[in-house]
């Protein structure tokens, strides 16, 4: 009798593909989180009555700035940027502050500029009209400053001078963080490329607790914090979203206490159960815009871990069309097809190469499964670049969704009584043992 099916829409690029698997897969994903009915209204109000502090309009009132700082995430968070950032003017204007004295300052870490058209995306074009945007710029010394000689740490310049602090981002599970949002929006958002070297160092990614849902005993964690201990930051707001990007939460305050309990919500929101590996696990790369590059990519990979065995098949559906920075895809190109010389090599020096990290991330996944193990459907890359990444590129006929779906049903074939995960919203959600 044939194997009765369902199908599974997962996030993929700018929208979801639809796979077809077999009923008794098990699908992977938290609890359905709650849309908040009126998102602008939700923002004040968490303005107005923060966690753990006076209130913004307090704040400003009581420091009277003639300098503002609103930090956020670049292009590769989901962050609801021109809804926080356009209820945060308004509480400032109603002091008397204007948009003029308020810099925007997009807190890249390592990441690439900004670009016109993201700018727009995040924040629309009213917000660019209204105050001055900047990219942060790790690898420029005039635009950082000194805050530490021991252990050395700079910071951007603009965030430092300004008279009010600001900070805002995204809570989600953190493949090697815990969780993003609070202090990353400083570190690594806004520290120098020695800093971000450190908080990236191989010592600190091979720890066993550099993991997703853990910040107590995270080196990760600790070495941010104790980069924010070094500066300030005023005023947090920091957003949770749907599966859909629609806002669920928002926990504006005291960097600490209201990070501390957007990540206890986050945590509820996210975490689904896994009480045995599985054989097949299908896995998104979270959609547009983590999807964007493979560099993203890997975190989907690694958030799998908890699924997989040592015979596992990491089937990944990614619409990437870039490996990532320079210098990750020739560190890619140049080693990808030997991870543990890669692995080797890391361990012999101090020396600390942008975007290794990414890389020796994804090795986690590599000892588990190997190279043959995590095949990835892509159509954005090209096949000789794929095989130059550790991966397994899923090929035959028809565009990468079909060519995820043959392979499911290879796989169902030969292996009819296998154990199957699909997990549609990748590395969003938070797998727990």
């Amino acid at each position: 009798m044939p194997m009765t099916a369902r199908d599974v829409p997962i996030l993929f690029g700018d929208g979801r593909l639809s796979l077809r698997v077999p009923s008794s897969a098990d699908i992977l994903t938290g609890p359905v989180i709650p849309v908040l009915a009126d998102p602008a209204d939700a923002v004040t109000t968490a303005l107005r009555s923060p966690i753990g502090s006076p209130s913004l309009r307090a704040i400003a009132e009581s420091r009277q700035p003639s300098s503002v700082v609103i930090t956020m995430s670049d292009i590769t968070r989901p962050v609801p940027n021109e809804l926080l950032i356009t209820a945060i003017l308004a509480e400032l204007n109603a002091t008397g502050i204007p948009d003029s004295a308020c810099t925007i300052l997009i807190a890249t870490g390592m990441h690439r500029a900004s670009t016109r058209k993201e700018r727009e995306i995040m924040l629309g074009k009213d917000l660019l009209r209204r105050c001055r945007v900047v990219d942060h710029e790790s690898d420029q010394p005039e635009t950082l400053v000194q805050i530490s000689e021991e252990p050395p740490v700079g910071i951007n310049r603009i965030y430092a001078d300004a008279d009010l602090k600001i900070v805002t981002g995204l809570i989600e599970p953190h493949f090697m963080a815990g969780y993003s949002g609070g202090r990353k929006g400083i570190c690594p958002g806004l520290v120098d490329m020695r800093t971000v070297q450190r908080f990236h160092g191989h010592k600190t990614m091979g720890d066993p607790d550099a993991v997703e849902g853990k910040l107590l005993g995270n080196p990760c964690h600790e070495i941010a914090m104790q980069v924010v201990a070094l500066t300030s930051c005023d005023f947090l707001v920091n957003a949770a979203i749907t599966n859909n990007r629609e806002l669920a939460g928002v926990f504006a305050g005291d960097l600490f206490a209201a990070h501390e309990q957007g990540c206890k919500q986050v945590s509820v929101w996210t975490s689904a159960k896994v009480e045995q590996p599985y054989d097949l696990v299908v896995q998104s790369a979270g959609g547009y815009p983590l999807d964007q590059s493979f560099y993203q990519t890997v975190k989907g990979m690694v958030t799998a871990l908890p699924a997989l065995h040592e015979g596992s098949t990491l089937l990944m559906c990614s619409a990437c069309t870039e490996v990532g920075s320079p210098e990750y895809t020739e560190l890619m190109l140049q080693r990808g097809s030997d991870y543990r010389g890669f692995l080797d090599h890391i361990k012999a020096t101090e020396v600390t190469q942008k975007d290794q990290w990414q890389f020796q991330m994804q090795t986690r996944v590599l000892d588990r499964v190997g190279v043959t193990g995590l095949v990835m459907a892509n159509d954005g890359l090209p096949l000789d670049v794929q095989q130059g990444l550790a991966v397994t590129p899923a090929v035959g006929s028809g565009d990468a969704p079909q060519r995820a779906q043959a392979l499911i049903d290879a796989y169902v074939a030969r292996a009819p009584d296998a154990r199957i995960a699909i997990i549609p919203d990748g590395p969003y959600t938070m797998l727990r043992n």
